[in-house]
């Protein structure tokens, strides 16, 4: 498909530079069919039936943005490191900015101003470099000490169009995290679940709800625009996952007696897209997966999607166009947008019914 079929004129004053508060206040927009409603994230558990299931995506976000410097004798570059993927114990794979400023097997030191981190200088050998600006960052730290270390010196990596419009700030090391993280690795939060609260996940566990938990590393490839001008030719960036075999067998149970499964984000419905077979039961899965869902992609798990408003031409809009249909899409993102719904990471939430094939 072409990709200017998912483009849309969007105001900037649309795009959220902080969250609802508190995060269930943020408003909802429900898509069943041709039905719009407005609503709220708190109404969500009477939008739901006892024995529908939701799924979380429990990944934590690291502070994956590293400021550094590059030396060649007395010159100096200042060189801006986003993490988006570990590759082994003492590597990631990362984007560079500007990445023309660097050759492979050089160093780059990170840290306070690229001076140095808390716990002693944090330094990388650029060992390879790609397209758009990534390259592969071989660390002189390993393991739990590389851990520390990247905590020590990173900043929360907040998506570009919010750090082009302000800086990151205390705030956001809680904003940018939901309240169910636990499993660290993400570069990039799971922007769906900010909108949960503690109160909320109490009133939908009295509703008879269930929550299932599945991690899928988010990177930061998911801020990436699409350059192709054809759908085909895009390449995503992988992702790593795992969905465990007690989350997977509990899901089945649930499709099994006829409650629905309701993916919390685009992340967690991937994920499951990638870990279910031919027959539509998921399975225990662990990896990487670049998985790319357009319009006629045929969906086996969610039946339901609970997500956050994206940006044009982006890969996120086109699966969204997937699950509910492109045209329904548009038509609901254009209601959003004369209604006042504010839109990325920060803001309000849409809840999606799958559209029948």
């Amino acid at each position: 498909m072409r990709v200017d079929q998912f483009d849309f004129d969007l105001p900037e004053d649309r795009i959220a530079l902080r969250p609802a508060s508190p995060r269930d206040s943020a408003r909802l927009l429900v898509v069943d069919g041709e039905r719009l409603e407005d609503r709220i994230v708190r109404d969500l558990p009477s939008l739901l039936r006892p024995g529908d299931a939701l799924v979380f995506n429990d990944t934590k976000v690291i502070p994956a943005r590293l400021a550094g410097l590059r030396r060649r004798g007395e010159a100096a570059a200042r060189i801006e490191a986003t993490l988006h993927m570990r590759a082994g114990p003492d590597r990631w794979r990362a984007f560079l900015k500007p990445a023309k400023r660097v050759a492979v097997g050089e160093r780059i030191r990170f840290g306070h101003d690229g001076e140095a981190c808390l716990l002693g200088a944090l330094e990388a050998t650029v060992a390879e470099k790609g397209e758009g600006g990534e390259a592969l960052l071989v660390f002189d730290l390993s393991g739990p000490a590389l851990d520390e270390a990247i905590m020590a010196a990173g900043h929360m990596p907040l998506p570009p169009y919010i750090a082009a419009k302000r800086a990151e700030d205390e705030r956001d090391q809680q904003d940018y995290q939901t309240v169910y993280a636990r499993e660290e690795g993400a570069v990039a939060a799971p922007t769906a679940g900010l909108h949960f609260t503690p109160e909320l996940l109490e009133a939908l566990k009295a509703a008879g709800i269930e929550m299932h938990f599945v991690t899928l590393h988010v990177g930061a490839g998911t801020f990436l625009p699409v350059k192709a001008e054809e759908t085909e030719d895009h390449r995503m960036h992988a992702e790593i996952g795992v969905v465990s075999e007690s989350t997977a067998a509990a899901l089945n149970a649930v499709k099994a007696r006829g409650g629905r499964i309701v993916s919390v984000g685009t992340t967690s419905l991937r994920l499951m897209e990638s870990a279910v077979g031919e027959d539509g039961l998921l399975k225990p899965w662990s990896g990487a997966t670049d998985i790319f869902i357009t319009p006629g992609y045929r969906f086996r798990t969610a039946d339901i999607l609970m997500t956050n408003f994206h940006l044009p031409r982006s890969t996120l809009f086109m699966l969204v166009s997937a699950f509910s249909g492109l045209e329904r899409m548009k038509r609901a993102y254009a209601h959003a947008i004369a209604s006042g719904y504010r839109f990325y990471s920060y803001g309000d939430g849409s809840l999606l019914f799958r559209a029948e094939p």
